[in-house]
C-alpha cells in the first residue's frame, strides 16, 4: 500500500476500510491560533485568519485533519443571545444570566438563524470555504455547528433554569424547544456540507452524565440528537457527536445515534468503547488535553497514543485530543502524537 494522503486516511476508515495507518484529527482550534501568531479575539470574526491559522498549523505538524471551531457560543449568538467577549486570549461565552427566553414556550416563535447573514457563522463557513480551497484535496475538514439541540437550549433558556425545567416543566413543552433547537443547528451543519466539508459535528455537552443523568439524557437529548444525526447524513455528509466528560455510561446509546464519528472525551474507556461502537462508527479521541497534552512530555504522549492504538486495535479511529487542544500545548508534544500514530499502527 502507498502512503496515503490524510483526506484518504480519513475516508478510508469511514468507509470501513483499511488505511496505510491511523489518521490523526487533533481538535486544534486554540493551538492553530497561538501556532499562527494570533490571539482568539483576532480570529474569532474573520474566516481568513481562521483558515490560516489551521492551515499554518496543520502543514507545520502534519496531521491529517482540521476541525473548524471557535467557541461554544456562535449559534446561541446567532439566534439572538447576549455573548461575552472580554477575554481575546479565550473563546467567547455566552452571558447566561440574561437568557434569551424567559419560558421555554417562546423558543419555537424565534426565528431561525441564516448561517449565512447571523453572528459569526458566516465566518465559520468562509473558514471552511477557504480550508477546503487550501487543502482540502488532501487534508480531512470538519466544519463543526458548534452545538446541540441540548447545548443551545441550555445556552439560550440559561443552563440553571433549564435544569430545574428538566423536573418542573411539560416534557412536551421541553421536546418543542428541542426540536426548534435541532432545526436550528441542522441549517448550519447543512451549510457547513454547502461549504464544502467533509464532515460536519456538535458538541452537546451539557447532556453528557456530567451534568444529567443517564435516564434525562436518554428522555431529553437522545431523540433529538438522532432526528438531527439522520435528517444532516440524509443530506449527504458524515456527522460527529461530541460530548465531553464521562460519557461511559451512554456509550452505547451514543452509538446508536447513528452517527458516522463520535469524539470521545479523555474520561472514556476506549477499549469497551471500542467493543461497543464495533463498524457502526469511529471513534474520535482521547489524550487528555490537560495531562499529557499540556503538562506532560513527549514520551508520555507518545505512551497514551500507544495505548489508544492498541485499546482499539487502530480500528474505527481517528487519533485525537479528547476535546479540544489548549493554546498553550507544547508543539513537541504535539509532534509525538503524530510520530506515535505513525509508529504504533504498524504494530496492530
Amino acid at each position: 500500500m502507498g502512503e496515503m494522503t490524510g483526506l484518504e486516511r480519513c475516508n478510508a476508515v469511514l468507509e470501513g476500510n483499511t488505511p496505510d495507518r491511523v489518521p490523526v484529527v487533533p481538535q486544534t482550534f486554540m493551538f492553530a491560533a497561538e501556532t499562527a501568531g494570533y490571539t482568539i479575539g483576532d480570529i474569532n470574526n474573520n474566516g481568513k485568519k481562521m483558515a490560516e491559522s489551521h492551515r499554518i498549523s496543520q502543514e507545520k505538524f502534519g496531521y491529517d485533519g482540521c476541525v473548524i471551531d471557535i467557541d461554544d457560543a456562535s449559534l446561541a449568538e446567532a439566534c439572538g443571545s447576549k455573548v461575552n467577549f472580554s477575554n481575546p486570549e479565550e473563546p467567547a461565552l455566552v452571558d447566561e444570566s440574561e437568557p434569551l427566553v424567559n419560558d421555554l414556550r417562546e423558543v419555537p416563535d424565534l426565528k431561525l438563524p441564516d448561517p449565512y447573514k447571523d453572528g459569526r457563522l458566516p465566518a465559520w463557513l468562509e473558514t471552511t470555504n477557504r480550508l477546503v480551497d487550501m487543502v482540502g484535496d488532501h487534508v480531512f475538514v470538519m466544519g463543526r455547528a458548534d452545538q446541540g439541540p441540548f447545548d443551545l437550549l441550555s445556552l439560550i433558556r440559561g443552563t440553571s433554569n433549564l435544569m430545574m425545567e428538566l423536573i418542573t416543566e411539560d416534557p412536551q413543552v421541553i421536546w418543542n424547544a428541542l426540536d426548534w433547537c435541532r432545526k436550528a443547528n441542522s441549517v448550519f451543519a447543512k451549510a457547513q456540507k454547502d461549504a464544502g466539508a467533509h464532515a460536519t459535528s456538535i458538541g452537546d455537552a451539557l447532556a453528557g452524565p456530567n451534568l444529567i443523568n443517564p435516564e434525562m439524557y436518554r428522555q431529553f437529548a437522545w431523540e433529538h440528537e438522532v432526528n438531527l444525526c439522520n435528517e444532516v447524513q440524509d443530506y449527504g455528509i458524515p456527522w460527529s457527536l461530541h460530548i465531553c466528560g464521562d460519557t461511559n455510561p451512554i456509550i452505547e446509546d451514543m452509538v446508536n445515534t447513528g452517527a458516522k464519528i463520535l469524539e470521545v472525551d479523555w474520561q472514556v474507556d476506549m477499549k469497551r468503547a471500542s467493543e461497543i461502537a464495533g463498524d457502526k462508527c469511529v471513534l474520535m479521541g482521547n489524550i487528555d488535553p490537560s495531562y499529557p497534552l499540556v503538562h506532560g512530555t513527549p514520551q508520555e504522549v507518545e505512551q497514551k497514543a500507544k495505548e489508544i492504538i492498541e485499546a482499539t486495535s487502530g480500528k474505527n479511529l481517528f487519533l485525537s485530543s479528547g476535546c479540544a487542544m489548549g493554546r498553550k500545548t507544547p508543539p513537541k508534544n504535539m509532534k509525538a502524537m503524530v510520530a506515535a500514530a505513525k509508529k504504533y499502527s504498524r504494530l496492530v
